[in-house]
C-alpha cells in the first residue's frame, strides 16, 4: 500500500528527513514514532502530497504521489494532528461540505457520510454545531472527514493528542476497528498504544529510520540491559556486595524498603535472566526472599534506547 524509496527533505543546509525506505502492506496497522522534530511530521505531509520532496520516491496504492498525486490522493484518508474544523458548522453539514470537495455527489455523497458517522460514533451529535463538541468529539470529527470517501489507507497524526483517558481509550477501539478494513498509518507518542494497536513500528529519529519490526520484535532485539529486582531478609551491605559478584550482573542499587527487608535493583546483561543464581545465593546464605521479579522490556524501552543523546 505504501512504497518509500530514498525520501529526502531538506530545508537549505538542514535535512529534516533524510533518505529514507520503508514499506507498509495492505492491511497493517503501522507505528510511526520518534521525538519531536525526528521528521515524522514531515514524512506524513509528503505522503499526502501537502510537501514536495528535495529527492526520492513514494507510491500509494501503485500511484507516486507527486507525479500521480490526485490519484494518489484519492486512496488516502488524512487526519493531521490539529483537525481544521469549521466551528460555525454543524457535523454532518460539515461532512457534506468535505465529501463534495472529494468529489462525492447526491445518493453515493449521503450513504458515504452516514457510514462515515456510525463508524466514528457520531449519529447522535450529527445536528451540533461543532463548535459545541467536546475534544474527543471533534478528533472523531476529522476521522470521519478522513474516512468519508473510503479510502484504502488512513494516516493519522497523533489522532489522540490532547484527549483524556478515556477518549485515547475509545479513539484506539475505533482504530482497532477500521483496521479490519483499512491499512493505517499513525503517529503517536503514546507508546501502550502502539503496543496495544499496531502490527508493524516504524522508530524515526533525525531524519533518519532508527527501526522497524513488530513491537515483540524490536523487543527482542534490544541491546539494553535487563533488570531484575530482588527483596531479602539480609544485612543490606552483606546482600549487595555478594548479588554484585554473581556472573552477568553489571550494576546493583539499592531501593528504598518500608520495612527491614533488603530491596535491590539489578541490571544485567541483555538476554540472561540471573533469577535462578539470585536463588541459589539466598538459599546458600540463609536469605528468605519475599520478592524475585524480572522485568520484562517494553516498546518504551526500545524508544529510549534508539533516541536518547546520552
Amino acid at each position: 500500500m505504501i512504497d518509500v524509496r530514498n525520501l529526502s527533505k531538506r530545508y537549505g543546509r538542514h535535512a529534516a528527513v533524510s533518505d529514507i525506505s520503508f514499506q507498509v502492506g495492505t492491511g497493517k496497522i503501522v507505528g510511526f514514532l520518534g521525538p519531536n522534530g525526528a521528521g515524522k511530521t514531515t514524512t506524513l505531509r509528503m505522503l499526502t502530497g501537502y510537501l514536495p520532496p528535495s529527492s526520492g520516491s513514494a507510491r500509494i496504492a501503485g500511484y507516486d504521489i507527486f507525479r500521480q498525486s490526485i490519484k494518489a490522493r484519492r486512496h488516502i484518508g488524512y487526519m493531521p494532528e490539529n483537525v481544521p474544523l469549521y466551528d460555525e458548522m454543524r457535523v454532518r453539514e460539515y461532512l457534506r461540505y468535505r465529501a463534495q470537495l472529494k468529489g462525492l455527489k447526491g445518493k453515493d455523497a449521503r450513504q458515504h457520510i452516514g457510514e462515515a458517522m456510525d463508524l466514528c460514533g457520531l449519529s447522535d451529535v450529527r445536528r451540533k454545531m461543532i463548535k459545541t463538541l467536546s475534544k474527543g468529539f471533534r478528533q472523531r470529527v476529522g476521522l470521519a472527514d478522513a474516512l468519508v470517501h473510503k479510502p484504502e489507507l488512513l494516516i493519522l497524526d497523533e489522532p489522540t493528542n490532547g484527549l483524556d483517558p478515556n477518549q485515547i481509550r475509545s479513539i484506539r477501539n475505533l482504530i482497532k476497528h477500521l483496521g479490519q478494513t483499512h491499512t493505517i498509518m499513525v503517529s503517536t507518542h503514546i507508546l501502550s498504544e502502539v503496543e496495544m494497536t499496531c502490527d508493524h513500528v516504524i522508530i524515526i529519529d533525525e531524519g533518519k529510520i532508527k527501526a522497524t519490526g513488530s513491537p515483540p520484535e524490536l523487543v527482542s532485539q534490544m541491546r539494553a540491559a535487563g533488570k531484575i529486582t530482588v527483596e531479602l531478609d539480609a544485612d543490606a551491605e552483606t546482600a549487595a556486595g555478594a548479588l554484585g559478584r554473581l556472573e552477568h550482573v553489571k550494576k546493583i542499587t539499592q531501593e528504598p524498603s518500608e520495612d527491614e527487608w533488603a530491596r535491590f535493583s539489578l541490571l544485567v546483561d541483555s538476554g540472561t535472566d540471573t533469577r535462578e543464581r539470585i536463588a541459589e545465593l539466598a538459599s546458600q546464605h540463609g536469605w528468605p526472599i519475599r520478592s524475585l521479579y524480572r522485568h520484562t522490556a517494553t516498546l518504551e524501552d526500545v524508544f529510549v534506547e534508539l533516541t536518547r543523546k546520552d
